[in-house]
């Protein structure tokens, strides 16, 4: 089902389900947003600088670099920051990230998560999948654990180029017998999630949570959905998925 499509699909019986951490269980953007706000401030762009354009720019930074030669997340964090400050014309100091870093335990789960990860870990195993590393994912509030935890720091990868989802695969073939086929993987980055795990055969469910357009430069999604909450009432189950998707401005 690609984007905007409301239509009944066969149910999915996957052994495995995982899912990207940060903007499909957890609302970075809001979680962060103050964190970078004092980082604008401080580097001077108070008044004159969106702090959620600014937030977009560096994520998109941060993306550009995980198709490079692994490098720790937060050091990837630090060098798109350098680059973001120059693109916006600051003078800040890029260890300034530091104080994202320290938002990370209070970082709110989206109200749906909890008690859809319970239904789901009645029949299924659960794993997550973030390109993160793992002290940062340790602070986390995820609030259970998981059967599977894939990150960008045991994979040496990041997910764009597939390094995290080929690790992801392995270890659910090893621990769970569990092949391609059998992984129905959830996550809402075009650009990470769809861009790494399609070429590789994996069935993607994008968690749409913004309506944003879905991007022509991507492989398309098998499922789209507004949140995970439609993972077991709609796309496990066979019934319609709604997505409204926003038309590019």
């Amino acid at each position: 089902m690609t984007a905007g499509d409301a239509r009944a699909a066969p149910p999915l019986h996957p052994k495995l389900l995982s899912f990207d951490v940060f903007g499909t269980l957890v609302s970075v953007r809001d979680s962060s947003y103050a964190a970078f706000g004092s980082i604008v401030r401080d580097a001077g762009g108070h008044g004159r600088v969106d702090v959620k354009a600014f937030w977009e720019h560096w994520e998109e930074r941060n993306i550009a670099h995980y198709w490079e030669p692994y490098r720790r997340y937060r050091d990837i964090c630090e060098l798109s920051l350098a680059e973001t400050f120059r693109h916006y014309g600051l003078h800040g100091d890029p260890a300034l990230i530091g104080r994202y870093f320290d938002a990370f335990p209070s970082f709110r789960l989206y109200d749906d998560v909890v008690p859809t990860l319970d239904t789901l870990a009645t029949t299924y195993r659960l794993a997550v999948v973030s390109n993160i590393d793992d002290d940062l994912l340790a602070l986390t509030p995820l609030a259970r654990d998981f059967d599977l935890v894939c990150t960008a720091e045991r994979a040496r990868g990041y997910k764009p180029d597939g390094t995290l989802f080929r690790y992801l695969i392995e270890h659910a073939r090893t621990q769970f017998s569990a092949g391609v086929q059998d992984i129905l993987h959830c996550g809402q980055s075009q650009f990470t999630d769809m861009v790494g795990a399609k070429p590789l055969g994996l069935t993607v469910a994008w968690i749409n949570r913004r309506g944003i357009a879905l991007s022509p430069d991507v492989p398309p999604p098998d499922y789209t959905a507004p949140d995970v909450a439609s993972v077991p009432a709609s796309i496990l189950s066979g019934s319609k998925v709604n997505s409204k998707v926003k038309s590019d401005t």
